[in-house]
């Protein structure tokens, strides 16, 4: 019988709370800026669209890339929080260098500060949720933290579109605002979590030699496969905003696509976590692939407000659904003392994933259109469904999921 929601509440653990609330206020911040750049770039600073789908491609794959290194350095040193704190204050710092930026090269230098610093926190934040949740609730926990995560995603643009409308579409206005919930982030974090204590006796080896690297399995690597795969089929969000500036929607508008994604987003995030702990993982990522099949059509074929929403609602539920899972995969597959060098190197290869998706998107949409983007998307969806359909892995799913 599943317990009811309120009492899976109460058994996940404060510190898990803590860092939902840290991602959700660096979220808030992160929001305010990146709903808006994709317009101050090509407005202000005379960007192409391939620039801004480079920028972001370099930009998320620069996180991802860095994840590997932080996470392995969480496992050789046996701590995680100080690495966390570290890449959260890194990101805080880099937020007026985009109210300062007259270049396109200075918005390059902000994002890349600003995502090296997502990537040294992110590994180390996901195996502190791991290390604190009890295995019998990893799922919902996961979910409560990106459902938090997520609520500060649509906060943010919300903040912006209002901002925007007070102060007559000043983007600089509104990015030196963001600095303060980026702040907040770090000191919550410093001084609100207790980091939960580890067998400091055993020595601990280097945890990227090739002789740990064997230790991880092959569901591990079954897991780091599905996951490339599921970013080449799912570009940047940044996308989404131009096509809703196509629409013809008033620019200090546009946000609301990304608070339309994000809520969603984050109502959907904690369902479908809590439901991981009870069902097929291979079964849930099929279905979240088939919803992203049908954002992507839905996005490629309509140009009026009611297919955007459509779409980017859709886009919201298969992130609910797939992002929270992917990470609760990576965590049962993995052993305990590699687990910030196994979402280090998943998220290795996801960035180069997403180096390559964006870009791709970048080029299709200034040679063919927004459409053809949309519709690359959407074979990738059909590529991702043959593979996960295909590959055989009842070895893995064993590993990775618990019937019921």
């Amino acid at each position: 019988m599943t317990p009811p929601a309120s009492s899976t509440l109460r058994q996940i653990p404060a510190g898990v709370w803590v860092l939902g609330l840290v991602s959700m206020l660096m979220d808030i911040s992160s929001e305010m800026i990146h709903s808006l750049l994709p317009m101050f770039m090509v407005t202000s600073l005379g960007t192409s669209v391939l620039s801004v789908g480079l920028v972001e491609g370099l930009a998320e794959s620069t996180a991802l890339i860095v994840k590997v290194f932080s996470g392995s350095l969480s496992d050789y040193l046996g701590k995680r929080k100080g690495l966390a704190v570290a890449g959260y204050a890194l990101s805080a710092f880099s937020k007026p260098l985009f109210a300062m930026a007259t270049s396109f090269g200075e918005v390059v230098t902000g994002r890349l500060l600003d995502r090296v610093g997502k990537g040294v926190r992110g590994a180390p934040r996901d195996a502190l949720v791991a290390d604190l949740a009890p295995k019998h609730v990893r799922g919902a926990a996961f979910g409560l933290r990106q459902s938090l995560d997520t609520a500060g995603a649509f906060v943010g643009p919300l903040v912006a579109v209002g901002l925007m409308l007070l102060w007559t579409n000043d983007f600089r206005a509104v990015f030196w605002v963001a600095t303060l919930p980026a702040l907040l982030a770090v000191a919550l974090l410093l001084f609100g979590l207790r980091e939960p204590k580890r067998d400091r006796s055993q020595t601990r080896p280097n945890p990227i030699r090739r002789e740990s690297l064997k230790r991880l399995p092959g569901a591990y690597w079954w897991v780091v496969a599905v996951g490339a795969i599921f970013t080449l089929a799912r570009f940047s969000e940044a996308f989404l905003v131009l096509r809703a500036q196509q629409t013809g929607i008033p620019t200090a508008l546009v946000p609301l696509v990304m608070v339309a994604m994000s809520m969603v987003y984050a109502a959907s995030a904690y369902p479908f976590g809590k439901l991981a702990d009870s069902m097929n993982h291979r079964r849930l990522l099929a279905f979240g692939l088939v919803v992203l099949l049908a954002a992507d059509l839905v996005l490629a074929s309509g140009m009026n407000w009611i297919a955007l929403f459509s779409g980017v609602a859709l886009w919201g539920v298969h992130m609910g659904m797939t992002q929270g899972l992917l990470a609760i995969m990576v965590a049962d597959t993995a052993p305990e003392d590699l687990r910030g060098t196994a979402y280090g190197v998943f998220n290795l290869v996801s960035g180069l994933a997403m180096l390559v998706a964006s870009t791709f998107a970048g080029v299709l949409w200034d040679a063919f259109g927004a459409a053809s983007t949309f519709y690359a998307g959407a074979g990738f969806c059909l590529v991702a469904l043959f593979v996960l359909g295909w590959q055989p892995g009842q070895r893995s799913e064993r590993s990775c999921t618990r019937e019921r």
